[in-house]
């Protein structure tokens, strides 16, 4: 993404895309997990396999969210950071 930066979010085969919805699953752990990424003022949109992020997100603010999303291991198979 050339306007921005994002963190890519492969996630497990049950909540693999197309019909597991990766991070919009309807799962009630997916919606509480949007929740607490949103509330990050940086996260411009979330999408199944991607959260877009201001480009000016400090590294740490990526670090912290990239580690949470990586113990999240009941939805997330693996995550990068793409800028």
């Amino acid at each position: 993404m050339s306007d921005g930066r994002a963190i890519r979010v492969q996630c497990r085969r049950e909540f693999a895309l197309p019909e597991g919805q990766g991070l919009l699953a309807q799962d009630p752990r997916a919606r509480t997990l949007r929740k607490v990424i949103v509330s990050y003022p940086e996260v411009r949109h979330i999408r199944p396999d991607r959260i877009s992020l201001d480009p000016t997100t400090d590294a740490r603010t990526i670090e912290t969210v990239v580690r949470f999303l990586e113990r999240q291991q009941w939805l997330v198979a693996a995550v990068a950071v793409e800028e």
